[in-house]
């Protein structure tokens, strides 16, 4: 088969739909008989993932990879910033993390070439093996006062020759401006790359704008290639926390209430797509007080700084609801970071998240917490309680958790003992992705009084979300167009 020109798709914006477009054309190619791979150089997101090899990527990267049939591979994001505070981020490069450091210390600091050399060796073994790539940039191309550190957008467009779509979220307003400014920013030499535009989360009826469609393209001097309709029945896993501001519901009768604990740095809120998608749960998310006394089950998720979120939960009175919820005989369970909070105690001797060296836990599970700079990355493999059946997971954190070892909630594979479960109601774990498996849902669901959970296939589930997407983003664009710029 013929080598195909990379494509890569930026956008006007953060959360213009980046991810998800990728994505889609990442499924597109593999139904079309070629062999694609996602490739983005630099990501910043508290969502990761653990590759079979026991390296970290961004969760978004993951996605892609199972869109194009793959294992994830750490050159699929070779720079992964994981946001510790407004201020700081942790530096993970080609898997492994590097430390901490400030947006100044990173991006003035740094040797940009030298980062830059890294992301395209990466680059370099995707594209010997795979076609095309498909590359994702970040946020929007047009910020000049970030073009000389530039190291994931037109930078990488230009050192790949790629074929370039410029992708704007019109459902926010605004399209025809961030398009045309977008485009017109660019130096020369970069906007010859842009071959199309992507207008995406358009509401109503197409035909509405196809005067618009021609204006823009009459402005910029570029084809609109897709107009891509805002969509509820598709459900992908998400990268931003942005999304999460559309899960606050509230408690529903006649459902099992599951309500997560928000936290300002909340990491993995994809441990919970698989729960929102059983329909005897209603998943939500809070920072009331009153939602986390009032639900059946209470989660506290992972977190990038375990240490400052459990500082704010007690200044906002969140924690002392948790302690309530299970004086009442509410169910709580802990992920991580969550799981660490449980505990009796966390020692930080290494300021690694805070100045504070030791904190009291909330007291729920007899656990004892060492952060440390050495860092567990690794998927497992898993059995649930005293359940016979294999669950899978990954795990993803800092820090060492001690206790007497009597009561592990799960027993790895490998004879790894994980977690702590003190009865039924009340347990933590290592493990992200636990809620992928529907025998620990059914187990919780079953415990806690719900109605009997119905069978629920992760894999077909994911299978057959990737190929509605891929249908629909198909059907909305102009595929000779974009076959054409991929052969030039």
């Amino acid at each position: 088969m013929n080598k195909l020109r990379p494509i890569m798709f930026v956008g006007t914006g953060s959360d213009v739909g980046k991810s998800i477009i990728n994505a889609a054309f990442c499924r597109i190619f593999l139904q079309d008989g070629f062999k694609p791979a996602p490739f983005k150089a630099q990501n910043m997101s508290l969502n990761s993932y653990a590759t079979p090899d026991g390296l970290e990527i961004g969760r978004a990267q993951a996605v892609q990879a199972e869109a194009c049939g793959l294992e994830s591979k750490v050159e699929m994001n070779p720079i992964l910033l994981k946001p510790t505070s407004e201020m700081n981020a942790q530096i993970v490069l080609n898997g492994k993390p590097l430390g901490n450091k400030s947006a100044s210390e990173y991006f003035l600091g740094s040797d940009r070439d030298a980062l830059f050399a890294e992301v395209m060796k990466s680059y370099d073994k995707l594209f010997e093996h795979y076609n095309p790539l498909v590359i994702e940039g970040a946020g929007s191309i047009s910020e000049m006062n970030l073009w000389d550190k530039d190291i994931v957008n037109m930078r990488v467009a230009l050192a790949s020759n790629a074929a370039t779509y410029l992708i704007a979220d019109i459902d926010r307003g605004g399209v025809f401006a961030s398009v045309y400014g977008s485009i017109k920013l660019l130096p020369a030499e970069e906007r010859k790359l842009i071959k199309g535009i992507i207008i995406n989360k358009f509401r109503g009826d197409l035909a509405l704008f196809e005067d618009g469609k021609k204006m823009l393209e009459e402005l910029c001097g570029i084809p609109v290639v897709a107009i891509i309709p805002y969509y509820r029945n598709i459900f992908i896993d998400d990268e931003d926390s942005v999304v999460l501001d559309k899960k606050i519901a509230k408690l529903k009768t006649k459902k099992l209430n599951i309500v997560v604990v928000l936290l300002k740095h909340m990491s993995n809120f994809t441990d919970f797509n698989v729960l929102e998608r059983i329909p005897e749960v209603n998943l939500f998310y809070t920072h009331s007080a009153d939602d986390v006394i009032s639900s059946d089950i209470v989660i506290i998720p992972g977190s990038k700084n375990t240490i400052e979120d459990l500082i704010y939960l007690r200044k906002s009175g969140m924690a002392k609801a948790i302690l309530q919820a299970h004086d009442s005989g509410k169910a709580v369970y802990g992920i991580c970071g969550g799981f660490q909070m449980m505990g009796d105690e966390i020692f930080d001797p290494q300021h690694l998240e805070s100045e504070v060296e030791v904190i009291k836990g909330l007291g729920l599970l007899p656990v004892k917490t060492i952060l440390t700079p050495e860092k567990t990355t690794e998927q497992c493999e898993f059995k649930f309680q005293n359940n016979t059946e294999v669950c899978k997971g990954y795990e993803i954190h800092m820090g060492e958790s001690m206790s007497d070892n009597k009561s592990p909630l799960a027993i790895l594979c490998n004879g790894k003992k994980d977690g702590y479960i003190k009865n039924s109601k009340i347990w933590g774990t290592y493990i992200h992705g636990i809620f992928d498996n529907i025998s620990v849902i059914k187990e919780i669901v079953k415990v806690n009084g719900g109605d009997d959970v119905q069978d629920f296939d992760l894999n077909d589930f994911k299978q057959a979300q990737y190929n509605k997407l891929a249908d629909l983003v198909r059907e909305c664009s102009d595929m000779d167009y974009i076959y054409k710029t991929l052969k030039e």
